[in-house]
Order: structure tokens, then sequence, then C-alpha cells
């Protein structure tokens, strides 16, 4: 996890860099914090996989003489049929374009976004594929 956590340790170094250098040329503040802020956030995710990284043990890809057949052959089950996804997706966008456009569309969107992540989450419970 070494890796993955110095590439974001990386990021803020790009992003601090990017932002000042943005700063200087431009004058934008908007710009300039968003560029910042992701610096921070960038530091914050490389921080804690760094430091999580020193309590976890090492995976094959983290050591030298690893295999890849040591790795762990299962990583999740992701339903190849399912549509419900799409349905979060519109629903999402429902949401957002209430941010722009009136009350009664936002909070048709936060009605769309219960219903279809209630319906993605119990998908499994009910139907054709139900366990």
């Amino acid at each position: 996890m070494k890796i993955e956590g110095w590439l974001f340790v990386f990021g803020f170094i790009f992003y601090t860099i990017v932002g000042v250098a943005y700063a200087w040329l431009s004058q934008d503040i908007i710009g300039t914090v968003l560029l910042l802020f992701t610096g921070m956030l960038t530091l914050v995710a490389g921080f804690y996989i760094l430091f999580t990284s020193k309590r976890v043990y090492p995976r094959p890809e983290d050591r030298r003489d690893g295999n890849i057949d040591e790795a762990d052959p299962e990583y999740g089950f992701f339903s190849p049929h399912s549509w419900w996804p799409l349905a979060v997706g519109f629903a999402v966008f429902v949401l957002v374009m209430g941010f722009i456009f009136a009350a009664w569309m936002f909070a048709f969107g936060i009605l769309l976004v219960l219903l279809t992540a209630a319906g993605w989450l119990f998908e499994y419970y009910y139907g054709d594929f139900a366990h």
C-alpha cells in the first residue's frame, strides 16, 4: 500500500505547485482555492494510506518476491444484469438539476435518489434473483 500512498503524496505536491503557479499567473481566487483544496484532499488520502500500510500485513503486490497467484482472487461481487446504477444516476441528475431550476425538482430528486438507492440495495431480496 506504500506505492498508492506515495502516489497521493506526489499528487499533493503537484496540485500545490500548480495551485501556487495558478494563483501567481491568473490572480483568480476561486481556482486557486480549488486547486489547493484538491492538494489537501490528496494529502489526507495519502497520509491515511501510508499510516494504515504500517499496520496492515503486506500484500503480494507490495513484496518483491510476491507472485500473482498469492493475491486474493475474489474482489467482490458485481451484478452483471443490474439496471439500478443507471436509475440512481438519473435520480442524481434530477437532484442536481433541482439545484439549478426549482426547489420542487430538488425535492423530487431526493425522493428519487432514496427510492432508487433502496431498489439497488434490496435488488437481491426480491424478484427473479432473490437469494
